[in-house]
């Protein structure tokens, strides 16, 4: 055993950037581009891959009642609650091969590195994948990592229906038959952890723009998700006069004109995106009879999120162009700070290596939202091509990559030695 070796010096860059392109590799769209829906064909093979990765580090790997698989490295003393690592493996329906899956495998390179190094510690060290973050099939996202933190109750998760009409719950049996069979055991309840640390592509421009290669993150700004329904009446299109339409959607053109407006007050701050938008019976020569949207509300102050709130209750409770509109909250999802320590020491860790570093506010939210909720929890940054994300053009440097993953590493020799 050489204890001079450093945990961030024990990482093998090569062999993490190998795994990363053999996860690439489980659901890859032609010709770039990664499809890994949460509990398709593709995220059990992933999760199961990373299940035999981690059995040659001498791991035993665990899922729970949600599907959420730990990795865990036996501390000198069982009884510590562990350090938790991770992210997801889900993607978008087009995605790139990073968001997610990066945090997930430098999680295994903290693993592999301990392995290596047979570093002691007396806590257990786990590596966690949670189910469903992304929120692509089966929305609300984060299902997973929501229910671990007891932020949202499993019978909510289990009536989730994609489009095809498929149950998460009936989604997620073949799922846990399938570790099963893996031979991966089951740990049903979850724990507190003394400690959540992530790693994830900024999904945004800053650091690169600055050079950076990693990030301590100090917070992520709240997420509400609405669907709004605007109802009006189907008709010839050639033949019924303005006056006598209600025509649904230049009701939701209103109304979605007053909801940016309502937000505009706010300043550049709010993000508002419209997803997804749908017209009943969507013919070229009728008359829409309905609309369908979906809103994406983001801000990091509580107070404008429930300013705003307020504003598209009252507005959708109005008439637009003849037509009654219906405002359905999917979710929301409060702003949170990390644990202030945690970020210090990810914030130290970074800057041996990036001394400018800045920390950040996430505008993505990520399963440290929740994890923040029960247990110290903290991100890190690392930099995006473009800041494109949730697209076949997602890219990052190796030696970015390599640089966040050993900054993590770092912080974990820090917390383990604690």
């Amino acid at each position: 055993m050489n204890t001079s070796t450093s945990l961030a010096e024990s990482v093998d860059g090569q062999r993490f950037w190998d795994n990363m392109l053999e996860q690439a590799t489980i659901g890859a769209l032609t010709p770039r581009g990664l499809r890994r829906l949460a509990l398709d064909d593709n995220d059990n093979r992933a999760r199961c891959w990373l299940v035999d990765q981690s059995r040659t580090l001498g791991c035993e790997a665990f899922y729970d009642a949600m599907g959420n698989v730990f990795l865990r490295r036996e501390g000198l003393d069982p009884s510590l609650p562990p350090l938790l690592i991770g992210s997801h493996l889900d993607s978008q329906p087009s995605a790139g091969s990073y968001d997610g899956t990066l945090g997930v495998l430098a999680g295994l390179a903290v693993l592999r590195a301990l392995h290596a190094s047979d570093l002691p510690h007396q806590r257990p060290v786990e590596v966690v994948s949670w189910t469903n973050e992304e929120g692509a099939r089966f929305a609300p996202g984060a299902s997973g990592s929501s229910w671990f933190a007891g932020q949202r109750e499993a019978a909510s998760i289990f009536d989730a229906i994609d489009d095809n009409g498929v149950r998460f719950a009936d989604a997620l049996t073949t799922c846990l038959a399938q570790l099963d069979a893996h031979k991966v055991n089951y740990r049903p309840e979850p724990f507190i952890p003394s400690a959540f640390l992530e790693l994830h592509i900024e999904q945004g421009p800053v650091l690169e723009s600055l050079g950076v290669p990693a990030c301590a993150v100090k917070g992520i700004q709240g997420v509400n998700w609405y669907s709004i329904t605007v109802k009006g009446q189907a008709n010839h299109a050639g033949t019924t006069p303005e006056h006598a339409r209600r025509d649904a959607f230049t009701g939701a053109h209103g109304l979605i004109t007053a909801l940016r407006e309502a937000v505009a007050e706010h300043g550049e701050s709010v993000r508002f995106t419209i997803g997804k938008f749908a017209l009943e019976p969507n013919a070229t020569n009728t008359i829409p009879q309905q609309a369908t949207f979906s809103i994406d509300l983001r801000h990091p102050s509580a107070a404008v999120l429930a300013s705003l709130d307020s504003a598209f209750q009252r507005l959708t409770a109005e008439t637009w162009a003849g037509c009654k509109a219906e405002l359905t909250v999917n979710s929301q999802v409060p702003p949170v700070e990390f644990d202030e320590q945690l970020v210090d020491i990810l914030d130290a860790s970074v800057k041996k290596y990036a001394p400018d570093a800045p920390t950040l506010i996430s505008g993505a939210f990520h399963d440290a939202i929740h994890l923040a909720h029960k247990c110290p929890t903290a991100m890190l940054f690392m930099p995006c091509r473009s800041g494109v994300s949730h697209h076949p053009d997602e890219h990052i440097e190796r030696e970015d990559a390599e640089v966040a993953v050993k900054a993590l590493a770092d912080a974990v020799d820090t917390l383990l030695a604690c």
